[in-house]
């Protein structure tokens, strides 16, 4: 105990208002992962996969969690195999975006497997995307590197042709696309 003892006298009503404020602050900045939920068939088209496989990457780009599901009917369950390889396809298509959480398993007629964010490599992409900055050698836009100017920068010709200096010839890298459609 502090001698003399020590107190603080201070407007309850401001203090209360300060503490709501720093509550109302703090579950502001928390994220809320929510669960979306796919349904795939053992027979799905290629076309329906697409589009399917489309939205589990945009919601995991989100920041979603993704439950799969493949549903079986009638003699369809005999085959979990074919269920199996269709999430395996899925998790392989988004292998760079998604982590699995929990592997595929046989809950009753249906096969379910859940697919989280890997925060890791969203982190690695927008390092990237930062770094490269998304634009090209004069800052206009992406540069466009054609085969004749790797091939030309390979063997020095780009020097010949007054391009540029034949010791520091730098093919920049063609910047990754993805068509995100």
């Amino acid at each position: 105990m502090a001698n003399p003892p020590v107190c603080r006298i201070m407007d309850y009503g401001k203090f209360k208002f300060d503490e709501a404020q720093r509550a109302k602050e703090s579950r502001r900045k928390t994220v809320h992962v929510g669960i979306k939920e796919m349904k795939y068939r053992p027979k799905i088209g290629p076309g329906d996969f697409d589009t399917k496989t489309r939205q589990v990457a945009r919601f995991l780009g989100e920041g979603h969690k993704v439950k799969l599901t493949i549903m079986f009917r009638g003699r369809e369950v005999f085959h979990p195999e074919l269920g199996k390889r269709i999430l395996d396809r899925v998790a392989e298509e988004l292998g760079d975006s998604a982590k699995i959480e929990s592997e595929p398993r046989l809950d009753g007629r249906n096969m379910v497997m859940v697919l989280a964010p890997d925060k890791r490599a969203r982190q690695a992409a927008a390092s990237r995307a930062a770094r490269d900055g998304g634009a090209g050698s004069d800052g206009v836009g992406p540069t466009v590197v054609t085969s004749e100017a790797v091939a030309a920068a390979a063997d020095g010709t780009a020097a010949q042709n007054g391009d540029a200096p034949a010791e520091d010839t730098a093919v920049p890298a063609a910047p990754e696309t993805r068509d995100e459609a």
